[in-house]
C-alpha cells in the first residue's frame, strides 16, 4: 500500500513557487491588450496558443487556469517551461503541471514525469517520473500515445524492478482530482 503524505504536506515546499508562479501569473490576467479587449472564451486562449501568439496565450490562459481548468494549466506550464509569452521558470511550470497532472491531464503528465526524471523545477525522481508516464501513455490520445510510450519505456530500462513495481503502484492507486487550482 502508497504512503501518501497529506495534500498540505505535499504542497509545503511548494509555497515560494506558488509565491512567484502568483507574482507572474497575477500581471498576465490584468494585462491590458488581448485580454481586456472584452469577454474571451477557452477556444480563444487555445487558438491563440496554437496560432503561436504567447504574449496573449499566457494572458488568456492564466485566467482559466486559476479557475481550475487542467488544459490551460498545462499549457501555462509549457509556456513557463520554455520561456514563450511569459518569463521561464521551470519550477513554476511544475508547479502548473501537478496542478493539472493530478486532475488526469495527460500532457501534464507527460511533461511532469520529464521534469521528474531530469531533476528540472522538482527533485530528481525516476519513480515519480515513471508514475506520471505510466498515467500520460494510459490516458494519451491515438497520436500522442506512441511517444509517451517509447519515453515511459526509455525511462523503465533505467530502474531497478523494485522502483518499477513502486512506480506501478502508485498509478495504478492514483485517482485524478477535478478541479483542481493552486494552494
Amino acid at each position: 500500500m502508497r504512503r501518501m503524505r497529506p495534500r498540505s504536506a505535499r504542497r509545503a515546499g511548494a509555497a515560494p513557487a506558488l509565491a512567484l508562479m502568483l507574482a507572474l501569473a497575477t500581471p498576465l490576467a490584468l494585462a491590458g491588450g488581448p485580454a481586456a479587449a472584452g469577454p474571451r472564451t477557452p477556444g480563444d486562449a487555445y487558438a491563440a496558443y496554437a496560432r503561436g501568439d504567447y504574449m496573449a496565450a499566457g494572458a488568456l490562459l492564466a485566467p482559466l487556469a486559476w479557475q481550475g481548468d487542467a488544459r490551460a494549466q498545462a499549457l501555462l506550464g509549457f509556456l513557463y517551461e520554455y520561456g514563450k509569452g511569459v518569463p521561464q521558470n521551470v519550477a513554476v511550470a511544475a508547479q502548473w503541471y501537478i496542478t493539472a497532472a493530478e486532475q488526469g491531464e495527460p500532457s501534464a503528465q507527460y511533461l511532469l514525469g520529464l521534469l521528474y526524471d531530469k531533476g528540472h523545477g522538482v527533485p530528481r525522481d525516476v519513480v515519480l517520473a515513471q508514475k506520471w508516464l505510466i498515467l500520460a501513455a494510459a490516458g494519451a490520445s491515438r497520436r500522442e500515445r506512441n511517444t509517451y510510450t517509447r519515453i515511459r519505456d526509455a525511462i523503465a530500462s533505467k530502474m531497478s524492478v523494485a522502483q518499477l513495481a513502486l512506480a506501478q503502484q502508485m498509478a495504478i492507486a492514483f485517482v485524478p482530482v477535478p478541479r483542481l487550482v493552486p494552494q
